[in-house]
């Protein structure tokens, strides 16, 4: 047993890297600058954005929340940088391709890139994953209340994770408390608690997540047998000498990948934070951020043309006379996906009344009151219901110029409602940027020497960071929040298995139990936090 264990622990401590090297004063003093910076620019951009449009006076606890609800929404964006940090930089740490403090500030500029260039499908992919009345009224008590407890309670898990050195998934934590809340406030309505979440998503979303570690190992176990068929070369599948560095060529694969991987976790993971933020922001200030006011004046009259013909392309294939409250059919409608005769009916009234009031105001930035509100929920309603109607048997029955018309009209709603400002971006770049270059150690000890029984060789590491890169890479394209940890921790034991370099069994138990336990935990945490705000508001 001791011999044995001998044999593998030597060469791994002798290829051990660095990692305790504390950053210079230069570092801390950047880091500071740089928080300030965001700081500054995002405080400025925000109250610039709200003196412009809100000339009323206006109470002051709203702003209260906001700030809060901001510091808490940029604060779990933070956890998950320095929780996924990990994630990009442990196999390039481990390959001594990179120093640590090297690697972790290039990872810390990629994710912050990512963050930047990302287009904003994400965002609004989780917000459709929550209770449909919170969103309409989230700058009510029961919309902070929801935002407060999905956050905190995500805050609460990654941290605790990573306490322990388990790469638990940042996505996994943030569905589990949307769904927690969901099924809270459903149950405090008196409703079934199954009826709280719209559960077409949620097992989307479920699929990316389930499906991805399994992608993962499969995909990085492959790519790894293929390498060593073509690529006949016994370096790159042994141990690291000491602390040498790999040939070129794989480095330099190494570390493109690790950038690829750190900018594709900034596009996917940031977004989360942005399309939550936007939420606080429509609640507590929507004469700045209900709709896009950035909209021309030019683009009003095509779209109120647009509109005006799909309510009248809609009244041709309505079965049932208008509604008096078409909001709740579709509300209804968009929680339980279960069609009526009305729904056409009430689409088309929604839509006329978006025309009305858009063509009544001239443009987006001249509604005023309750009505950018109004314009905002009919809205999103509208382009939910479309959503969910062109998955729907009944949609048959439109002909193909009707159904166009639909598909046209949600994309300008879209463009209308689905929007984020460029100090969004900033500000959760700058978070999540900053929140790598922290509290990394943990978690990259976990990754490059708890789950196999050898030190990563080069090979292993560039499969298992290839495979991540090109996964995340696609579920960005598609929307979907996939999770960068069970990704990256899943090549890399596809990888040792590949390699017959052997698994640690108690990590990898460690592992499948903090990805079992994740979903139940946060839907725990999110409910009972819910519970307890909703109380307090």
């Amino acid at each position: 047993m001791s011999v044995a264990a001998d044999s593998v622990a030597t060469p791994r401590a002798a290829a051990r890297p660095v990692l305790d090297r504390k950053p210079s004063p230069a570092t801390s003093v950047v880091f500071l600058l740089v928080l300030i910076i965001g700081a500054g620019y995002a405080a400025y951009s925000l109250v610039s954005d709200i003196s412009g449009a809100e000339p009323q006076q206006v109470a002051i606890l709203p702003f209260v929340l906001l700030g809060v609800a901001l510091l808490i929404a940029l604060g779990f964006e933070f956890v998950n940088g320095f929780h996924d940090t990990a994630n990009a930089v442990a196999t390039v740490i481990y390959t001594h391709s990179l120093p640590p403090q090297v690697a972790v500030l290039y990872s810390g500029t990629l994710n912050f890139l990512g963050v930047l260039y990302s287009s904003g499908a994400v965002a609004f992919g989780i917000i459709t994953l929550l209770p449909v009345e919170l969103i309409l009224q989230v700058g009510s008590g029961a919309g902070f209340a929801m935002v407060f407890a999905l956050l905190i309670a995500a805050i609460i898990w990654n941290l605790g994770t990573w306490w322990l050195g388990l790469p638990a998934s940042s996505s996994h934590t943030m569905i589990g408390s949307i769904i927690g809340v969901g099924v809270a406030n459903a149950l405090m309505h008196g409703r079934d608690g199954t009826s709280g979440v719209d559960w077409g998503q949620a097992t989307k979303v479920g699929y990316s997540l389930l499906v991805s570690p399994l992608v993962g190992f499969v995909c990085a176990a492959l790519l790894l047998l293929i390498l060593k068929a073509l690529v006949r070369k016994p370096e790159l599948y042994r141990e690291p000498q000491g602390n040498k560095a790999p040939p070129s060529w794989i480095r330099g694969l190494l570390v493109l990948t690790c950038g690829g991987v750190s900018f594709a976790h900034g596009s996917n993971d940031g977004q989360k934070g942005m399309g939550l933020i936007m939420l606080i922001l429509i609640g507590t200030v929507p004469m700045a951020y209900a709709l896009n006011r950035a909209m021309p004046a030019a683009q009003m009259t095509p779209f109120v043309a647009m509109a005006s013909a799909t309510e009248q392309s809609l009244e041709h294939y309505a079965t049932a006379p208008a509604p008096a409250d078409p909001r709740a059919v579709l509300s209804t409608y968009v929680r339980t996906h279960t069609y009526n005769p009305e729904v056409i009916p009430a689409v088309a009234a929604l839509t006329g009344n978006i025309a009305e009031q858009v063509r009544s105001s001239g443009t987006f930035a001249r509604l005023r009151g309750a009505a950018v509100t109004n314009v905002r929920n009919d809205m999103y309603l509208t382009s939910e219901a479309l959503r969910i109607f062109g998955k729907d048997p009944h949609s048959a029955a439109l002909d193909a110029t009707a159904r166009d018309n639909l598909t046209a009209f949600k994309k300008e709603i879209d463009a209308a409602t689905k929007f984020i400002p460029l100090w969004v971006k900033v500000a959760v770049a700058i978070a999540l940027g900053l929140g790598t270059t922290v509290g990394w150690k943990r978690i990259v000890v976990t990754i490059g020497e708890k789950i196999g029984k050898t030190h990563l060789t080069y090979a292993q590491g560039a499969s298992a960071e290839l495979v991540a890169m090109g996964t995340i890479f696609a579920a960005d394209m598609f929307g979907l929040p996939v999770s960068t940890t069970h990704v990256l921790s899943s090549g890399v034991a596809g990888a040792m298995a590949a390699n017959k370099s052997g698994l640690q069994l108690g990590t990898v138990r460690n592992l499948v139990m903090a990805w079992v336990l994740t979903l139940p935990a946060a839907i725990l945490l999110s409910g009972a936090l819910y519970w307890l705000f909703r109380q307090i508001f």
